[in-house]
């Protein structure tokens, strides 16, 4: 039988950044700490000033150009990736929160086509839509790091390699891994009666507590585990007034459960969209914009089916500026899945079976990806000045506005700026704590 082969994906926002440098010895596996834009702009200026000759410094602006022009290439086929991959996780279920971060999910699956060949490299270049273009998986790997990184907020994002101790990996892999993605392989004994506590230890240390036990079991057909982290939070770039209180949100017709709500008033970009039976508000945390979609009573399943890239576009033309009044949960979401059924559905099937080819890892025996999960979380922090009821109440009557409240199943894309392809994507069914 095949080796098996482990890839666990998942998302989540930090405080604080770290620089991480290619050469870093014991830098953990695919390791990446970042830092707002601003400031890695500064340090790559100061650095490049103090050290560089004016002919390096020209060529490291024509590499920035040449990034940007291939990602106004790939953005499109990134977007249409990630409403196809989104789609399959919401036709799962139509009762339980989603979030996932589909850029995520591509830059881990790009790790692995690394090490893949024949049919089962293209198949994920094919599925993530890169294949069309003359660019090397490890480009394609950088592009992919630059578009989550232009979110403008900290993030935080890790991938993890463990390999059976027992396995010869290929040295040019290992070479690459280092060199190519900055991240450094770590050898385990996959039969060890305490791998699955090594590997759990690991990535919750990595995660600063905040994923606990997400390996859950493996077969002892194992021989390698990838792990990818990313945690992203936000903050509203903009103040508003508002009041906590407590209200209802109604999680169908038969249930309705009470929890912490805010209620904000002010200038917000909303629309009306009768196409889709939808309000839309855009909000701007400090960084990129935020879709918030609040469709119709049982109109969720029909919106999610409609939106992709053309519609974000057009209602992006639409959106008007005015004094609304929103009522909104905290808008905390997060989700964990297994991405064999989902991703298959999209054309990666070979990796999962044992016709897996995956030489370019080792020759020594066959592999095959036994195990994809992804766990994504997101959190965006509220920038508020808070009112007394009577005092917001006082205020509303005064200006003309509209009431959107979102107290049922609605819809959040965290998107690019420049672009405009979702970098996070989420449906809350039940608010947090519920």
């Amino acid at each position: 039988m095949p080796n098996q082969l482990w890839l666990f994906t998942w998302c989540e926002p930090v405080a604080g950044g770290l620089i991480v440098w290619p050469d870093l010895g014991m830098m953990p596996l695919f390791s990446c700490r970042t830092m707002p834009s601003s400031t890695w702009g500064l340090l790559l200026l100061a650095g490049l000033n103090c050290l560089a000759p004016a002919s390096l410094i020209q060529e490291e602006d024509t590499l920035l150009h040449d990034h940007e022009k291939h990602n106004y290439k790939i953005a499109p086929n990134m977007a249409d990736f990630a409403y196809t991959l989104y789609r399959q996780v919401a036709h799962q279920s139509s009762t339980t929160n989603i979030f996932i971060s589909p850029l995520s999910i591509a830059q881990a699956f790009v790790i692995l086509a690394m090490g893949a060949t024949g049919e089962t490299h293209t198949q994920i270049m094919d599925s993530i839509n890169m294949n069309m273009f003359a660019v090397p998986d490890a480009e394609v790997y950088h592009l992919i790091w630059f578009l989550l990184n232009q979110t403008r907020t900290q993030l935080t994002s890790s991938n993890m390699l463990f390999i059976d101790s027992n396995l010869k990996t290929e040295v040019k892999f290992l070479e690459d891994i280092r060199k190519l993605y900055y991240s450094k392989v770590f050898s385990i004994n996959f039969r060890d009666a305490g791998a699955q506590k090594q590997i759990n230890d690991y990535i919750e240390k990595e995660t600063q507590g905040n994923t606990v036990d997400l390996v859950k079991e493996f077969d002892n057909n194992t021989s390698l585990a990838l792990v990818n982290y990313v945690f992203f939070k936000g903050q509203w770039k903009d103040t508003f007034e508002s009041e906590h209180l407590v209200g209802n949100f109604h999680v169908d017709k038969k249930t309705t459960i009470r929890g912490p709500m805010t209620q904000y008033f002010g200038k917000f970009h909303v629309l009306y969209d009768k196409k889709l039976s939808s309000w839309v508000v855009l909000q701007h945390y400090m960084g990129n914009p935020a879709f918030l979609f609040m469709p119709k009573q049982g109109m969720i399943q029909q919106l999610e089916a409609r939106l992709c890239r053309r519609e974000l576009a057009r209602i992006r033309r639409g959106i008007k500026n005015r004094s609304a009044s929103l009522l909104l949960p905290k808008l905390s979401i997060s989700g964990t899945y297994d991405l064999e059924t989902f991703l298959g559905k999209l054309g990666i099937a070979r990796v999962f079976s044992n016709g897996a080819e995956l030489s370019g890892i080792s020759e020594e025996v066959p592999l095959k990806l036994s195990k994809a999960l992804h766990k994504a979380v997101m959190t965006i922090d509220d920038n508020v000045k808070e009112h007394s009821g009577d005092s917001l109440l006082k205020k509303e009557k005064e200006v003309k506005h509209v009431t959107i409240k979102f107290n049922r199943p609605f819809l959040v894309y965290i998107m690019d700026e420049t672009l405009s392809f979702p970098l996070f994507m989420g449906r809350m069914v039940k608010p947090p704590g519920k």
